[in-house]
């Protein structure tokens, strides 16, 4: 049994015990917060739960520790920190900051000879793996990668971390002429703010100042200042009414030539459609945890990504019968 641990239980985290359950080599071993712990009520019978700055005590009874937290201030921070004790998961998905969290949690991780591995989920994830196979395969093209409609976990979070902000929601909004322009295989040439929108919904506290808000949010490097962006100021009220789920999803898309001249046009779609976005990338951590755990096992340290993982290792199946019943 691989024993798993669980860094913040909010909809990752919960995402994560429900994942869990449906693997019958994993158990969870505990859930940590920063909240009282108190106050938490795991789905799973008997499991511990206990305060985030007391992990390193359990470092010998946790084979994996999946992280939760958000990837504007949590994850770069927690990942680093947690790996000089723990082989660590993380669903890190700013892309423009990649580079440097691999960086950071490779240094601790290779000093502390664990094994981590980074931005594990849909996009960074799968969509990751769909972009260098698309395009291994039709060298001769271009890749184009579109989210939504949905809500944007990190984005979201990042909107909550601004002062005076209660609540929010941000969906991301493919430009549909843009997607057939694409799907065409034309091969258009498209500017971030000509393939998607975004739009906000705030829950502002009272006496924040809006305006300021707005701007905020318009202007965040990252994260909104490359796109149209619109912003609706509502009640919690409104938010919960209408906002509550979490949905999600989007496209890879590469098209290419062959042939003489490029006499041949082929176009390669994959496409994830999600009625909750926190449970299906827990679904995509944990498998991973599976097979970061067996890479550990093989000598591997220091930090991976999804690239670097063989897929045989994700599945519960061995080889013999992922060759008979997936080949």
């Amino acid at each position: 049994m691989i024993r798993i641990g669980i860094m913040g239980y909010g909809n990752l985290g919960r995402g994560v015990e429900y994942a869990i359950a449906q693997n019958p080599d994993m158990q969870l071993a505990a859930v940590f917060t920063r909240r009282d712990p108190a106050s938490i009520r795991t789905a799973t019978a008997g499991v511990p739960v206990l305060a985030a700055d007391s992990a390193a005590d359990m470092k010998d009874e946790i084979d994996v520790m999946i992280l939760c937290g958000g990837s504007a201030t949590d994850l770069p921070e927690q990942t680093p920190a947690l790996a000089r004790w723990f082989n660590v998961v993380d669903s890190f998905d700013t892309h423009a900051r990649i580079p440097e969290h691999f960086a950071a949690v490779d240094a601790a991780a290779k000093e502390a000879s664990t094994l981590g591995l980074i931005s594990v989920g849909w996009d960074p994830g799968l969509f990751s793996l769909n972009r260098v196979y698309a395009s291994a395969v039709l060298p001769q093209g271009e890749s184009y990668t579109f989210w939504g409609k949905g809500v944007s976990q990190g984005h979201s979070d990042a909107i909550r971390r601004i002062e005076g902000v209660q609540d929010a929601r941000q969906y991301t909004v493919p430009v549909e002429s843009a997607l057939e322009a694409v799907r065409s295989g034309s091969q258009p040439v498209l500017t971030t703010r000509q393939k998607h929108t975004r739009e906000c919904f705030v829950v502002a506290k009272p006496g924040a100042d809006t305006a300021r808000i707005e701007k905020e949010i318009k202007e965040m490097p990252n994260y909104f200042a490359d796109y149209d962006t619109t912003v609706h100021f509502v009640s919690q009220e409104e938010l919960l009414r209408d906002h509550a789920g979490l949905p999600h999803g989007g496209m890879v898309i590469r098209t290419g030539k062959t042939g003489p001249e490029g006499a041949n046009t082929h176009v390669i779609e994959y496409r994830l459609k999600l009625d909750s976005n926190p449970e299906f990338t827990s679904s995509v951590l944990v498998a991973y945890a599976r097979a970061l755990w067996r890479m550990y096992q093989a000598g591997e340290r220091g930090c991976k990504t999804v690239l670097d993982v063989p897929p045989a290792l994700l599945s519960p199946l061995s080889g013999e019968e992922l060759r008979a019943s997936m080949l």
